[in-house]
C-alpha cells in the first residue's frame, strides 16, 4: 500500500492503520516538504520521499491524501501505474463534476465499491450528514426541503499547515461558524440526498469551529412526512443500520457526543421528538480523522480487497 500526502493528519493515520493491519506493508508515504525524514508511525519507522519520487507501481492500492485541488493528477498517475486508488481529497466526490465513481459511504455502497477500481472517499461533514439521512429520505419519512445542519468540528478538520484560524489564540476559548452558505460541501451533501430521495433535495448547512482535537457532532432538524414519527425513524435507522460494526443507534433519550467515538471508526446516532409539532431532530457524532477520513478509507480499501471489513479498525474509543 501506498500513502500519497503522508505528513497531514490523515495521511499520518493512514500509514497507522496500513502499519497495524495484518498482511499488508507500507510501500511508500510521501511529504514533499519533510522528503527524507524518518518519524515512528504505527510503531516502525517511516521515511517520507517526494511525490515524484514514489514507486507507484509497487503498491496494489494506493490513498492519496493529497491536498484538495491537487489529487485528481496524482490519483490519474497511480491508475496508470495499474494501481487501485482511494481518494481521500474532494476531487472526485460528487458534485464536483465527476461521474461514476463510486462514493465510498461504506454501509450504503459496499457493491460498487467492491469492484472499483477507484473511490471517492466522503467528506467527513458528509459522512456525519448522509448517514443518518440517506435511510430516512430513502424511506419517505422526511421531508427533503427545510433540511438544517448544524455542525461541530475539531480543529484537526483544517488540515496540518499553518493557518492564522487554526492557531490556539485564535480557536481556544470560543466557537465560530465558517463557510457561511458556502462550504464545499454543501454539493456533496445535496448530491447523496437527492439520490436516496429520488428528488431534489436542497440542504441548510453550517459549519462551527470548536477548541478540540478531533471530533465532529451534527444536530440535523427535518420535517416528517405525514403519518412519520420519531419512533418510526428510530426503528428504520435500528432496522438499517443493526449489522454493521460501526453504526450504532444509541438508546432511547440518549443524545451522542464526540467523546463516544475519539479515536475511533465508529459513527453513533440518535433521533429525537422536536416540541415543534411534525419535526424531528437526528443527531450524529464521529471522529472526523478515522470515520470522516483514514478509517473509512481503510474500511473501503478492505471491502475493494476482499478483506473482512473491520480489519485493523477494531479500536474501541478513548477512555476518557
Amino acid at each position: 500500500m501506498g500513502v500519497l500526502g503522508a505528513s497531514g493528519y490523515a495521511g499520518r493515520e493512514l500509514c497507522a492503520f496500513i502499519q497495524s493491519h495484518p498482511g499488508l506493508s507500507l510501500a511508500f508515504a510521501t511529504a514533499n516538504e519533510q522528503r527524507g525524514t524518518t518519524t515512528r508511525i504505527g510503531g516502525k519507522d517511516v521515511t517520507f520521499v517526494a511525490t515524484e519520487d514514489a514507486k507507484l507501481n509497487s503498491a496494489e492500492l494506493i490513498f492519496s491524501s493529497l491536498p484538495h485541488g491537487a489529487s485528481k493528477q496524482w490519483v490519474n498517475t497511480a491508475q496508470n501505474s495499474g494501481a487501485r486508488v482511494v481518494d481521500l481529497s474532494s476531487d472526485l466526490r460528487p458534485g464536483n463534476g465527476c461521474e461514476g465513481i463510486p462514493y465510498g459511504l461504506t454501509e450504503l455502497a459496499r457493491p460498487a465499491i467492491k469492484s472499483a477500481r477507484l473511490v471517492a472517499n466522503p467528506g467527513c461533514y458528509p459522512t456525519s450528514a448522509a448517514l443518518p439521512l440517506i435511510p430516512l429520505l430513502a424511506s419517505g419519512e422526511i421531508q427533503g426541503a427545510d433540511i438544517i445542519i448544524d455542525a461541530k468540528s475539531g480543529v484537526s478538520g483544517a488540515g496540518r499547515d499553518a493557518k492564522q484560524g487554526s492557531l490556539y489564540a485564535e480557536v481556544s476559548e470560543g466557537i465560530h461558524a465558517y463557510g457561511i452558505a458556502g462550504h464545499r460541501h454543501v454539493a456533496e451533501i445535496e448530491q447523496e440526498l437527492s439520490a436516496a430521495a429520488k428528488k431534489p433535495v436542497v440542504v441548510n448547512f453550517t459549519p462551527h469551529l470548536m477548541p478540540m482535537s478531533r471530533g465532529i457532532l451534527s444536530s440535523i432538524y427535518v420535517k416528517l412526512n405525514n403519518g412519520a414519527t420519531a419512533e418510526g425513524l428510530r426503528d428504520t435507522l435500528a432496522a438499517k443500520y443493526k449489522d454493521e460494526p460501526f453504526v450504532r443507534l444509541l438508546p432511547n433519550g440518549q443524545a451522542p457526543a464526540t467523546r463516544h467515538v475519539r479515536g475511533s471508526n465508529h459513527c453513533v446516532m440518535n433521533v429525537f421528538a422536536d416540541r415543534v409539532p411534525g419535526r424531528a431532530i437526528l443527531m450524529s457524532a464521529i471522529d472526523n480523522l478515522v470515520k470522516g477520513a483514514s478509517g473509512q478509507a481503510v474500511q473501503n480499501m478492505n471491502v475493494m480487497c476482499g478483506i473482512a471489513e473491520t480489519t485493523a479498525l477494531e479500536q474501541e474509543p478513548l477512555f476518557p
